[in-house]
């Protein structure tokens, strides 16, 4: 039987991390306070972990926390990147790399769900590249608040570049499972 359990803590978490996007927004793209955008994007990707962290550890794991997590991974993701490309924070070539990688996700899931499947588990290296990215926005956001941080700039295209690549390893790694899950078993004679 599915657990739809709602009222969890580590849904609390999801859902706070889904109010903080459009915190988040409105801080960069209405207000333009940069600073606060920053900090609340950082806290943000920071406690990406947290919620499956809690999940397990409290024994709270829960269907709507397996779905709610990793949307609001992508929605943090899209609405950032949308955002910081507006901001000129980001190129524009840079953002439509990521959002390729969302329609091409979308794509195997629609795949998936026309044969008879739900979504498959979330591989190590997608969460790797989440997370990878989910700090590389905050510090380049921080490379253009503050340009004396000489650090953040590099190091932000650092971990964008890290995190782009590892992106699109983990899409692979769904299509071979998208794949084996959908091909006909071949019949020997």
């Amino acid at each position: 039987m599915t657990d739809w359990r709602v009222l969890t803590w580590p849904n609390l978490i999801s859902f706070l991390r889904l109010l903080g996007v459009g915190l988040f927004l409105w801080l960069l793209l209405g207000v333009q306070a940069d600073g606060w955008a920053v900090v609340v994007l950082a806290i943000g990707g920071s406690t990406d972990w947290v919620d499956g962290f809690l999940a397990r550890r409290l024994g709270q794991v829960s269907r709507l926390g397996e779905l709610l997590d990793p949307f609001v991974d992508r929605l943090y993701i899209v609405a950032t990147v949308i955002a910081l490309t507006i901001r000129d924070v980001l190129p524009l070539w840079f953002t439509l790399a990521l959002l390729a990688r969302e329609l091409f996700m979308a794509g195997c899931l629609l795949a998936l769900r026309r044969a008879g499947y739900g979504p498959p588990p979330v591989h190590y290296v997608g969460k790797a590249a989440t997370f990878i990215l989910l700090f590389a926005m905050p510090t380049l956001l921080l490379a253009k608040v503050n340009p004396d941080l000489f650090w953040a700039y590099p190091c932000g295209w650092a971990l964008a570049w890290w995190g782009l690549v590892l992106y699109w390893v983990a899409a692979l790694f769904y299509l071979v499972q998208v794949l084996g899950v959908t091909r006909r078993p071949q019949t020997t004679t």
